[in-house]
């Protein structure tokens, strides 16, 4: 059988069509490689049985313990009978119970002193801790030889315990291992010999062995290291050649004449670049002036002036005849950055109008809800090349907008947009137009090695002169609910200073209940703080009540304790005219407090904003929060954020916003940020839409393994990009690159 072959069998042919279909529906299982690729998630070792005395309640758990005690017994007047099952593992003891004709075969093996593996959801039945009906493994067997097998597998070995679900157990999973492991043999390996010799790897067909069937932690332990490597280096390789592939695209060097438009900008600027502006605003200008594709990801703390970077990079291509697109997630971000990006450029921004600079160029806005007339200017002034810099949402990408010369694409918030969009805007030029994406969300380094690893990446980290430092505290409304009013006595003081205040809800709200009484009761009590409304929720009232919404906050605040204050809302359901209208009357001060959704989130701008209250603050991201905060201390005055949440003080959402509070490095909230979330989500389906391919490297703890990895496979790349002469290689790359990932990884 050839090597491919092996690994590419479907479990069908070795396991059977019901234990193939339930692995393929419930565990994205269906070949020979997907099943060994499956690996055990912990060990059991002989004599250290997992604590009865901890069992986690309504979860699915596998325990492996001693029968102490069996009974069968009646009720319903003899007409029904049950067999109750005690097992202890020395720190507790647990109940199983087994009803109607299911008590037979459990009745003849769970004889008191067997010892077995049991798996089934931990409930509780008249106070006492239960499972029923779970399925079991006996650990000693009737048979000579059978015995002396289980024996040797239990007694030296260590006892794998794999990922399940309800539908197939861990022992089952086991087994099916068992059949398909003589097939590990015919693994490929995809790292060359002298990079697997040169660190001293095991075979992976070894590793395979050792992973599912270790004789002891050692064996675990090489196996991880080996299947670590083979994991971040594949990933690699395939980022380095779509790098590599970057490299050989013909695209128009852009290097901004002296005296233009740039230079007239820096002039006119009334502040100095920070260091940080410069270094970056270096590298862009690099990157732009060679006859490849940019590819670079800008990432920032929140307010370092990344739209600033961004903006000069623009200003360079509008030098040498070209065009720049900056693509907005939302409509009120693309609002404001055409806001800001006009106002920063002054006269520079009116090119061919009355009054404009003989410099200048003109900066258009599209969006998709901007009206026929309009839209049609927009469009004429982009096709003709009247318009040197174009800011819009997701309309930017339709078929019917055309450019002149686009020469570089800015994508604001990629996270936000679909992959495909991004591409289908650099799609528009002759040539692939240079690309800088920028992320207000700060990605720990080998995230970014990962995730966004066929982008060269650029940090800001240093913030602007005159930013003013950010004081944030929880306010745990429903422990000390005088904190809350203080909260909002905090936000009349900021008020009567001249400032302004944003509140944040997890919600929009309904319309209809919003002047009603069926507005969340334990949601009213506790905006109102202040107004000293009602008595004290019940203490499991937060997770109870859906969480706090903009209209009714808004409305109990403007009758309550803010009293008399100008109080606006804003969210994504108000038309885009009502969204600028409001935004720009909070931007001009004629709003003291914005209640509103996350739509606030990125890129708002309001330098005379200086203290915001996040209602449910526990029901948001850590790096959510971080992105929030940074809305305000955009000034000089200092900037204040209050966290309210009813979360228990022990709990794990207490924690996450005592981390916030703690720090304003984003950075090292976004680590916390995935320590909490683990990779699943930074490489599976938050990102790519597909499963992830990560199974024991993680993106958190392995940081060296990740950065080495990416050192061998730029060498192997540049040695030969096609791979010629490592074809284990290319069927590994073949098989982590299914069409859906390719093209994921394709579009970063």
């Amino acid at each position: 059988m050839d090597p491919v072959s092996a690994l590419d069998e479907p479990l069908k042919k070795l396991l059977g069509g019901a234990t193939a279909k339930v692995m393929a529906e419930h565990l994205d299982l269906r070949t020979v490689g997907d099943l060994l690729h499956h690996y055990p998630r912990r060990y059991e070792e002989r004599g250290r049985l997992t604590a009865l005395a901890d069992l986690p309640l309504d979860e699915h758990v596998t325990v492996v313990a001693q029968v102490a005690d069996a009974r069968i017994m009646v009720f319903n007047n003899g007409r029904g009978k049950r067999l109750e099952v005690t097992i202890t593992d020395g720190s507790g003891r647990l109940q199983l119970v087994f009803f109607g004709n299911g008590i037979h075969k459990p009745h003849k093996d769970l004889l008191p002193g067997r010892r077995a593996m049991f798996a089934g959801k931990v409930t509780v039945f008249n106070r006492k801790t239960q499972l029923a009906h779970p399925t079991y493994q006996l650990l000693e067997a009737e048979d000579a030889d059978e015995a002396t097998e289980a024996v040797d597998a239990f007694a030296g070995r260590l006892l794998p315990l794999y990922p399940a679900c309800k539908q197939i157990d861990s022992w089952r999973i086991a087994k099916a291992v068992d059949a398909v492991l003589p097939s590990a043999q015919d693994a490929t390996d995809p790292l060359p010999p002298a990079l697997r010799e040169g660190r001293g790897f095991v075979p992976l067909p070894e590793a395979l062995l050792k992973i599912h069937r270790p004789r002891t932690r050692a064996d675990v332990e090489d196996a991880r290291q080996r299947l670590k490597w083979d994991e971040a280096f594949v990933l690699q390789v395939a980022l380095a050649r779509r790098r590599h592939a970057e490299t050989q695209l013909p695209a128009v060097a852009r290097r901004p004449a002296p005296g233009g438009l740039l230079d007239a900008f820096d002039a006119k600027l009334p502040f100095t670049l920070t260091d940080g502006q410069l270094k970056v605003s270096g590298e862009i200008f690099d990157d732009l002036a060679t006859e490849h594709p940019m590819h670079r990801l800008l990432q920032g703390e929140v307010g370092s002036g990344k739209t600033m970077v961004a903006l000069r990079a623009m200003l360079a291509v509008v030098d040498t005849g070209g065009q720049a697109a900056l693509l907005a997630p939302t409509e009120v971000l693309a609002q404001q950055h055409h806001r800001s990006i006009t106002e920063m450029m002054g006269e520079l921004a009116e090119g061919g109008m009355l009054g404009g600079s003989d410099q200048g160029t003109r900066v258009v806005l599209l969006t998709g809800s901007m009206g026929v007339p309009a839209r049609r200017r927009a469009l004429l002034d982009l096709v003709s090349g009247e318009a040197g810099i174009v800011i819009g949402t997701h309309a930017l990408i339709e078929d019917k907008v055309r450019f002149h010369d686009l020469g570089l694409v800015v994508v604001d918030e990629q996270h936000r947009f679909g992959v495909e969009q991004r591409d289908a805007l650099r799609s528009k030029g002759d040539r692939p137009p240079h690309l800088l994406v920028m992320t207000a969300t700060p990605i720990p380094r080998t995230v970014a090695m990962t995730v966004f690893g066929d982008l060269e990446t650029s940090v800001l980290d240093q913030l602007p002169a005159g930013r003013s430092p950010i004081a944030t505290h929880v306010v745990p409304a429903k422990d000390k609910p005088h904190f809350l009013s203080r909260a909002w006595e905090r936000v009349r003081e900021e008020v009567g200073k001249g400032h302004q205040a944003y509140v944040v809800c997890p919600r929009i709200g309904d319309a209809a209940e919003s002047g009603g009484e069926s507005a969340p009761a334990e949601g009213a009590k506790s905006v109102r703080g202040a107004k000293g409304g009602g008595g004290k929720p019940a203490a499991d009232d937060a997770e109870k009540r859906p969480p706090l919404a903009v209209l009714e906050v808004a409305e109990q605040l403007a009758e309550g304790a803010l009293a008399g204050l100008r109080v606006e809302v804003l969210h994504g359901r108000m038309s885009p005219e009502d969204k600028d209208d409001v935004m720009r009357r909070f931007t001009a001060g004629e709003v003291d407090v914005l209640v509103a959704t996350t739509v606030i989130e990125v890129g708002v701008n309001v330098p005379n904003a200086t203290a915001m209250v996040i209602m449910d603050a526990d029901r948001f991201g850590v790096s959510q929060l971080h992105q929030l905060r940074g809305r305000v201390g955009r000034g000089s005055a200092p900037g204040l954020c209050l966290l309210v949440s009813e979360a228990h003080e022990a709990s794990p959402a207490r924690a996450r916003l005592a981390a916030v509070a703690a720090t304003l490095d984003g950075f090292e909230l976004s680590r916390i940020d995935l320590e909490q979330r683990r990779e699943g989500d930074v490489l599976g389906q938050a990102q790519s839409g597909v499963r992830s391919s990560l199974r024991v490297l993680t993106v958190i703890d392995d940081e060296e393994v990740i950065a080495a990895a990416r050192e061998e496979a730029v060498a192997v790349v540049a040695a030969d990009p096609e791979l010629a002469h490592l074809p284990e290689l290319r069927t590994a790359l073949d098989a982590l690159l299914d069409k859906d990932r390719e093209e994921y990884l394709d579009k970063g």
